[in-house]
């Protein structure tokens, strides 16, 4: 809870993924992958409870997870089965869980995200609520900050002059939504249908809290940094 509102992270979790298989279940660095981003958000001073939306009850079940679990600040919701499948879009899912769990806030983040931690999650909440509290934002998301030369498939340069190279740091900066986390309300959501809402802020994150599991290679990336944090050590840039 922040400032007498309640925080619900949505946290959906499917059993099937099609490029690194049965990647939400498979254990790295020492635990299952799930439970990196489930215990970052329940080590949270802000979040109040999380709700898992999945058809993978079972498979939780055998990881050791149901809903007694951490003190009933885990609630698991079985997917209907008109939005399973890999095709559904994700603003389906969370639509189900905002119209069935009440919250003032919803943040919502992924099991492919094992490296963000609770202090910037409460970063994150804060920044929103105060937003939202002043009017000036109805939602927030997560980036990756780019100041590098782009071009477009044909070559041609868009954000700089070829024929002028000035510096990338003095370049001006491109944002690349990272999908590690957003903040809204059921306000918000039910203005666009969507997690980022009409007046959304964007939030820059520590680049290895961005890494996010995607392909094959970015397993073996994040595990090299998650045996680093099992072992205790502090990762840069937090």
């Amino acid at each position: 809870m922040i400032a007498g509102k309640t925080v619900t992270a949505l946290l959906p979790m499917k059993a099937h993924s099609e490029r690194v298989k049965a990647k939400n279940f498979r254990m790295i660095a020492g635990k299952p992958l799930f439970r990196w981003i489930l215990d970052a958000l329940l080590e949270s001073e802000s979040v109040d409870r999380v709700v898992i939306n999945t058809d993978a009850r079972s498979i939780l079940a055998e990881n050791g997870l149901n809903d007694q679990d951490d003190e009933g600040r885990v609630l698991v919701r079985d997917r209907r089965e008109e939005i399973c499948g890999d095709l559904v879009s994700m603003n389906l899912v969370l639509a189900d869980d905002v119209q069935n769990v009440d919250s003032d806030i919803y943040v919502m983040t992924h099991t492919t995200n094992p490296l963000l931690r609770s202090a910037t999650v409460d970063k994150m909440v804060a920044r929103y609520a105060s937003g939202a509290a002043s009017g000036s934002i109805d939602s927030l998301f997560t980036v990756n900050q780019h100041q590098t030369r782009f071009y477009t498939k044909d070559a041609e340069p868009i954000n700089h002059d070829p024929a002028n190279l000035i510096r990338t740091q003095d370049l001006p900066p491109y944002y690349e939504e990272n999908s590690v986390f957003y903040a809204f309300s059921a306000e918000s959501f039910a203005a666009t249908g969507a997690r980022i809402g009409l007046r959304p802020e964007l939030y820059v994150t520590p680049p290895l809290e961005s890494v996010d599991i995607d392909e094959v290679a970015d397993w073996f990336v994040a595990e090299s940094l998650l045996q680093r944090v099992a072992r205790g050590e502090e990762l840069p840039g937090g």
